[in-house]
């Protein structure tokens, strides 16, 4: 199957972001590069075969078609959603969060975990917190 592009929305690169900032704040910087390759090999694995993810927050959450996919040896989920031209990735969360209550967080939208906020982050590339 051919790969699509892999699109991270603005509250997905904000999920990477705090994940970034608690590695460098907790004296741990020297894994936060290992932390963008395990998510950039995550995108490239889910970018051909957005299937192979785990559904079991779609019915949680409501949100039909969600599937999950965890970092290899660090402890965050990337959940997104296929579409016909792309792969939406909405958030990053760490795996220890009540998924279900932390989704419900986000006041400035209605919905579950964000998801239908309107902007995708094409432009943005993940990394931009260590490469720069």
């Amino acid at each position: 199957m051919k790969a699509r592009p892999v699109i991270p929305r603005a509250l997905a690169q904000q999920d990477v972001d705090e994940a970034l900032d608690c590695y460098l704040d907790e004296d741990a910087a020297h894994a936060a590069p290992g932390f963008i390759d395990a998510l950039e090999r995550a995108c490239a694995h889910i970018g051909p075969r957005p299937a192979t993810g785990s559904p079991r927050y779609a019915h949680a959450l409501d949100l039909p078609g969600l599937r999950d996919w965890p970092l290899k040896r660090y402890p965050y989920i990337v959940f997104c959603l296929e579409h016909n031209d792309h792969i939406d990735v909405w958030r990053v969360p760490h795996s220890a969060r009540d998924i279900s209550a932390w989704c419900g967080k986000d006041a400035e939208t209605s919905t579950a975990c964000g998801v239908k906020a309107p902007t995708c982050v094409a432009d943005a590339p993940i990394a931009r917190r260590i490469s720069g």
